[in-house]
This record gives C-alpha cells, structure tokens and sequence, in this order.
C-alpha cells in the first residue's frame, strides 16, 4: 500500500517549486513563444489537459501538449528525449531511475474497483479482490452477489494502472483477465456494459455508468486515502531526464506553476490528492 509520506525521500521528489532558478511568470511570457511537451500515462489525461490549458492562459505564446501513450512509453519517451515530460501513473522502476529519470510526483490518485451498476456486491476484502483476479473466484454468488460469471477486466501490458494495481495487491503477472483494454475509457465502458464485469480505474475518472466498490469496508474516497485508510492509491509522476534544476526555464517554470495556487487547484478540481 502506497502511504502518502513514503513517496517523499529516497531519490523520489515531491513537486513544490521549481527552485531558485526558475524565474517569475512574468519573465516567461517575456520570452515569448515556447513549447512544452509531454507523453505517457492515459489515466493522466485529465490532469494534463487540464494543466496544459490553464498554464498557456497564463503564459500567451506557450504551446502545452500532451500524449497519452501509456506509462511506459512515457518514461521511455521523456529518456530518448523525444518529449520534455513523461507521465507515470505509477512509481517509477529502479531500471528507469538508473537511466536517469526523475519521479516528480505532482498528485496521488485512488484505483477505484469498478463493477457494472447492477452489481449488488458492495464490498469486498483485499483476499476476495486477490482471488477474482487470479482465477479462484468465478461467480459473484460465492460472494454473496447474483448468479452472474466474472468478467475479469483489466488494462493492457505496461499501462501503469495496471502496474500500481497488481504490485499493490501482489498479483503481478498472475491475473487472469477476460479483456486486457489499453485506456481508462475503454475499461470504463466495458464495465459499464457487461453484466458481471469487474475492472480498475483513476477514482478522478468515476462517474454514473458504474458502481464503485468498497475495499476492506473502505470506500474510495480523497478523503480515506489521505487518511491512508484505503487500499488502492498511487503516485502521478511527471519524469524529467535529469533534475528539474537541469531542464530549461519554462520548464521549470511548467512545475514552478504546479506548486502555485492556481495549479493545486487544478489538481484538486480533477479529482487528485496534493502530496504533503
């Protein structure tokens, strides 16, 4: 289980400032034009879109964009230098630390357990979740629900949903899945459809199409995974090749903008937890 204060230390960076050299709003929009821009994780889309348009409100002539490739492939893009920020939803690999990316966690996020909305399973224990995912669990009626089969949902190979959820939980590479979809969308949408289906998601995603699950008795809420109550949480990482102190200054200033009012703000508005 992630703890909101071990993601802090051990090489890892929290996103307060930029530091000293980054210079003032008022110093980038003199420069003129800029662009910054940024690959990885789909279940960031929201954040990053979000942060990309209000960064170029407050910075006219700045272009933000943004792919949404995967996690891996973002870390793996910001390395070959082919974009300036890899997004990561999840905490990065040793192997990537020693390539030399740098975990600058901007947000925490919840993986919420979905059901289809006509689940009557409300709840269940970390063991439960264990065992329909790795097969031993087949039918919601051994759980006190309908007469329904498992659908086993999950994202594709290198997703870092996927990753977080089955490190977290101690499954990896022993799920049994009906459906490996490569975006948050898409699972969203399966679930939605399939009677009996089950899947994984960012919580900043949720909405009516669906039935959140309890974890333990714990409902996925901000509030119960700042209390660290919660089972499922994960860091949201924007990698950078090298320190922040290292990029150039509007890119400093990208993440200067992160720790500033405004852009808590929008982490919060996404549904996101701000990292103590």
């Amino acid at each position: 289980m992630f703890i909101m204060g071990s993601f802090i230390g051990c090489g890892k960076q929290k996103v307060t400032a930029a530091g000293e050299e980054s210079q003032s709003t008022d110093a980038i929009q003199g420069e003129g034009k800029g662009n910054i821009s940024m690959s990885g994780s789909t279940s960031m889309e929201k954040l990053a879109n979000a942060l990309a348009e209000s960064f170029m409100a407050a910075h006219p002539g700045v272009t933000v964009t943004a792919e949404f490739t995967g996690s891996s492939a973002g870390v793996e893009a910001v390395m070959a230098g082919n974009v300036d920020i890899g997004n990561s939803s999840r905490a990065l690999k040793e192997s990537e630390k020693e390539t030399g990316a740098v975990e600058n966690i901007v947000a925490i996020d919840g993986i919420a357990v979905v059901v289809d909305p006509t689940n009557t399973v409300k709840t269940l224990t970390k063991q439960q979740l264990i065992d329909i995912y790795q097969g031993k669990i087949r039918y919601w009626h051994e759980i006190g629900g309908s007469n329904f089969p498992v659908v086993v949902i999950g994202r594709e190979a290198g997703s870092g949903t996927r990753n977080a959820f089955e490190e977290i939980l101690g499954i990896r590479d022993s799920c049994f899945y009906a459906s490996e979809l490569d975006s948050t969308g898409t699972v969203m949408a399966k679930v939605a459809s399939v009677p009996g289906a089950i899947g994984y998601v960012s919580l900043d995603v949720i909405n009516n199409t669906v039935s959140t699950v309890a974890l333990d008795g714990v409902e996925p809420t901000a509030e119960n995974i700042k209390a660290g109550s919660y089972l499922l949480s994960r860091p949201f990482v924007m990698a950078t090749k090298g320190e922040i102190g290292e990029q150039n200054k509007l890119i400093q200033e990208f993440f200067n903008y992160l720790g500033t009012e405004e852009g808590k703000a929008i982490i919060s508005g996404v549904g996101l937890i701000i990292p103590d």
